[in-house]
């Protein structure tokens, strides 16, 4: 089973051949990053890095055993208990649970490494399989989604109440 780690500088070039390998089945369910995310993509990582250190942001990915990055999960505008999720998974591994079972993990985790407690995620309407994620793992639909958040795709927003660790 691959391994949840917290974003590091040392995975740049492994996040990158990640996103590279999945660029047309990502761009099939979603908007695809443009030709300048991919020229800028380390000034990008160390963005990234330096808002998770900030804490606006709690960036992770999804490590086979071999080192290669199958997944990315992002919790962005961290805010008064309250996240956006955004994730993506290797087209060789979706189809088997695997997004599923790491969105419920990094959910039941960030209670305790973030305090939140609420976590939203958009998708659109054409995007079943992140439906089906979000739903198998907890989350409920709340409304329709801007147009603008989504690639100009129609959608709607869900989200997991996280309930706080319970004292023992």
């Amino acid at each position: 089973m691959p391994e949840l780690q917290r974003l590091s500088a040392d995975q740049e070039s492994a996040v990158l051949a990640f996103e590279l390998a999945n660029r047309s089945y990502f761009a099939a369910s979603i908007s695809d990053r443009g030709e300048e995310y991919f020229a800028q993509f380390a000034a990008r990582h160390a963005e990234s890095l330096a808002e998770q250190e900030s804490g606006q942001c709690a960036y992770y990915v999804l490590v086979a055993g071999d080192g290669s990055i199958v997944g990315r999960f992002n919790l962005r505008d961290i805010d008064n208990g309250l996240a956006v999720l955004g994730y993506r998974v290797a087209q060789n591994t979706a189809g088997h649970g695997l997004a599923t079972a790491t969105v419920d993990q990094l959910c039941r985790e960030v209670a305790i490494m973030l305090g939140l407690r609420r976590v939203r995620a958009a998708t659109s309407d054409a995007n079943i399989a992140s439906r089906r994620v979000l739903l198998k793992a907890g989350f409920v639909l709340i409304g329709p989604a801007d147009p603008a958040d989504l690639g100009g795709r129609p959608g709607s927003w869900y989200e997991r109440l996280i309930a706080p660790p319970r004292s023992q």
